[in-house]
């Protein structure tokens, strides 16, 4: 899996419209997000589970903390993922369930959660369920593991035990197991020392 485009909108600390397009960094496979503490990291990582899962990367965030306190309450909440996988392209938009003011009269009115998944042929899901499992199907990987996968692999850098998992990133990646190691040996760039 490749992504090619995320755009969100009132996401997390983004209180706009706010668009990164992935495919003017190039194909080389790995790219470096830093930043500062609180910039909005971890909330690229949700954006994308986000998109393809319908649940944050972390455990710790729930759905109903997706919503941008910094948004105007006009502006909607949803994030939208362009990715390609085994040489197609495919597009999903999801956006939580939030409460938003009312366009008549007074008081608050509930948006319901949504999710659009485009293949390729221009078929559309819009159920959740079918949506979940068409991902899972496409990408090899179920949510867990792609929490996983980012977590370890993002966050803390290449962990030690990688080969065990390899198969993930493989999966994940469109790679093989063998290409994501470094030594004809077989054994993964990870040292002892980098350990934790």
């Amino acid at each position: 899996m490749r992504p090619l485009k995320l755009t969100i909108s009132a996401f997390g600390p983004y209180a706009e419209r706010t668009e990164l397009d992935m495919e003017k960094l190039g194909e080389s496979g790995l790219y470096l997000i830093a930043g500062d503490t609180g910039a909005g990291k971890t909330t690229l990582f949700d954006a994308i589970t986000y998109a393809l899962y319908g649940e944050a990367s972390g455990a710790n965030r729930e759905k109903s903390m997706l919503r941008s306190k910094y948004a105007d309450a006009q502006t909607p909440t949803w994030v939208e993922l362009e990715f390609s996988c085994a040489g197609r392209r495919y597009l999903v938009r999801r956006n939580p369930a939030y409460e938003r003011p009312a366009k008549r009269g007074s008081g608050m009115t509930k948006t319901n959660a949504g999710v659009q998944l485009t293949f390729p042929d221009g078929r559309v899901v819009t159920r959740n369920s079918e949506a979940n499992e068409a991902i899972e199907n496409i990408l090899g990987v179920n949510r867990n593991q792609l929490s996983y996968f980012l977590r370890k692999f993002f966050s803390a850098g290449i962990p030690c035990g990688f080969h065990r998992n390899a198969h993930i990133f493989a999966r994940f990646s469109g790679g093989s197991r063998r290409q994501w190691y470094s030594s004809p040996s077989g054994r993964p760039r990870t040292s002892r020392r980098h350990c934790r």
